[in-house]
């Protein structure tokens, strides 16, 4: 599998951006999607994610509220609709997939995503 994500850009505080993340090739529909985010000389951070059936939503504590994650298996791909945007979501995002057994899955951890995009970036001016 391999994924794309687009639509980052530079935005103004309070503004909004829809970030997609496209998969190529099989599978995509049977695995949980995340989003991340490494800002420079951070850590990666779990943004949000969402469930390979689409019924379990799950955001980091910074961003609930104002982003939202969603999925469209008929177009092979995952969405993050971003509002509220504050300068300090100012970051790289990457969407990434999990293929490891659906029963261990732990959305927020990095380390167990099997498939990476190549990420975004958003800048947010103050």
């Amino acid at each position: 599998v391999q994924l794309q994500a687009s639509g980052g850009g530079l935005v103004q505080a309070g503004g909004s951006l829809r970030l997609s993340c496209t998969a190529s090739g099989s599978g995509f529909t049977s695995y949980p999607m995340g989003w991340f985010r490494q800002a420079p000389g951070k850590a990666r951070s779990f943004v949000a994610a969402v469930s390979w059936r689409s019924d379990r939503t799950y955001y980091g504590d910074s961003v609930k509220g104002r982003f939202t994650v969603s999925r469209d298996d008929a177009q092979n791909s995952v969405f993050l609709q971003m509002d509220s945007l504050r300068p300090e979501d100012t970051a790289v995002y990457f969407c990434a997939a999990y293929a490891r057994s659906l029963f261990t899955w732990n959305y927020a951890k990095a380390a167990e995503y099997t498939y990476w995009g190549q990420g975004t970036q958003v800048t947010v001016s103050s």
